[in-house]
């Protein structure tokens, strides 16, 4: 660490990033353009290790870059903020996605486990016996739906 703050190489190692996402986080507006040393070396404070860990987090419970985006920039103007912009309408959201993905991957497992103990080896014979527990009707169904 510098007296002016951290290294690109520096902060990357200590948020758990690589420098690439550096770089692209400041594309894409996560990150402030850092100062430069007189050696032209990118300077980030040293308060950019925990913004970095909030993003990481946040994508981690399943935040896009976008959401991560719009609930920093949330953040940062408080003063106009419209309640259904801030975390707790996203994070009810987000919970409401990840019940239904919840859901669906619960149903996916059980089929499974019905296909493993019914034996099911070929799903060409599968598919055309009444004891598969596959529902291929009902998945192309819904694929020729969505």
């Amino acid at each position: 660490m510098t007296s002016y703050g951290l290294r690109s190489g520096e902060l990357a190692d200590a948020a758990g990033v690589n420098r690439q996402t550096l770089r692209y986080y400041e594309r894409r507006g996560l990150l402030a353009s850092p100062k430069r040393s007189p050696g032209g070396h990118r300077i980030y404070p040293a308060e950019t290790v925990t913004l970095l860990r909030i993003i990481k987090t946040a994508k981690r419970l399943g935040f896009t870059l976008d959401e991560v985006t719009e609930l920093l920039d949330a953040g940062r103007h408080r003063h106009g903020r419209r309640p259904d912009r801030g975390l707790q309408a996203r994070a009810r959201n987000k919970l409401a996605e990840v019940e239904r993905k919840l859901a669906d991957l619960t149903v996916i497992r059980d089929t499974l486990r019905a296909a493993v103990s019914a034996g099911c080896d070929d799903l060409i014979a599968c598919a055309g016996s009444n004891c598969c527990p596959l529902p291929f009707a009902d998945l192309a169904g819904s694929n020729e739906q969505a």
